[in-house]
């Protein structure tokens, strides 16, 4: 069953966060993901909030599959990268599986 990895992110730092999206991508792509949602294409319909700057979905294989990219040695030192690139007040990062 596919998994999926949802990003909302306000952009703080926009030069880090694209040497964050160009390292990610190889990674994400041996891991069996692939991006199912086009870069600024986001609409918000309801929020009491500011609305993100970008929504990232992605699709794996299954829940192992995201797992094993996420928690991998390989991934550790851009999450600190996303985090120092992004507002962390306003960071949502969610996974959930597919039916």
């Amino acid at each position: 069953m596919p998994a999926y990895w949802i990003a909302l992110h306000t952009i703080t730092d926009a030069e880090k966060f694209e040497e964050y999206r160009v390292k990610v991508a190889p990674m994400i792509a041996r891991h069996g993901g692939r991006y199912i949602t086009k870069i600024g294409s986001h609409r918000i319909l309801e929020s009491a909030r500011r609305p993100p700057d970008r929504v990232v979905i992605i699709e794996f294989p299954d829940i192992g599959a995201l797992n094993a990219w996420y928690n991998s040695a390989e991934y550790r030192p851009l999450i600190a990268l996303r985090q120092s690139s992004v507002d962390m007040d306003k960071e949502t990062l969610i996974t959930l599986e597919g039916a």
